[in-house]
C-alpha cells in the first residue's frame, strides 16, 4: 500500500511519488498522511514536511514555507509557496 505524494510550487512540481507516509507541518499542528486518510484540507505553517518512504524508514525533511495541503482519494498534494533547495 502507498500514498501518491505531490509537492508543488506556483512555479514547478517539486515532487510526484509514491512513499508510505507524510508528516506535514498544519496551522494547527503536525498532522500525518498514510493511504486511505479520510478526506481533508489544512494551512500548512513554515516548517518540514517529514517523508517516509518506508514503514519504519528514516524521513527525508523538506523545507517549506506556507501553502496548503489537501487529501483526497487520489493522495496528498501540498501546494508550497516556497520550497527550499
Amino acid at each position: 500500500m502507498a500514498l501518491h505524494f505531490e509537492l508543488v510550487t506556483p512555479a514547478r512540481l517539486v515532487r510526484s511519488e509514491d512513499v508510505y507516509m507524510v508528516v506535514v507541518p498544519g496551522a494547527e499542528g503536525e498532522f500525518g498522511v498514510l493511504e486511505g486518510h479520510a478526506p481533508f484540507m489544512s494551512t500548512v505553517r513554515d516548517g518540514a514536511i517529514k517523508v517516509y518512504r518506508t514503514e519504519g524508514a528514516t524521513p527525508e525533511e523538506i523545507q517549506v514555507q506556507g501553502g496548503f495541503a489537501e487529501v483526497a482519494a487520489t493522495g496528498l498534494t501540498v501546494l508550497a509557496e516556497h520550497v527550499e533547495g
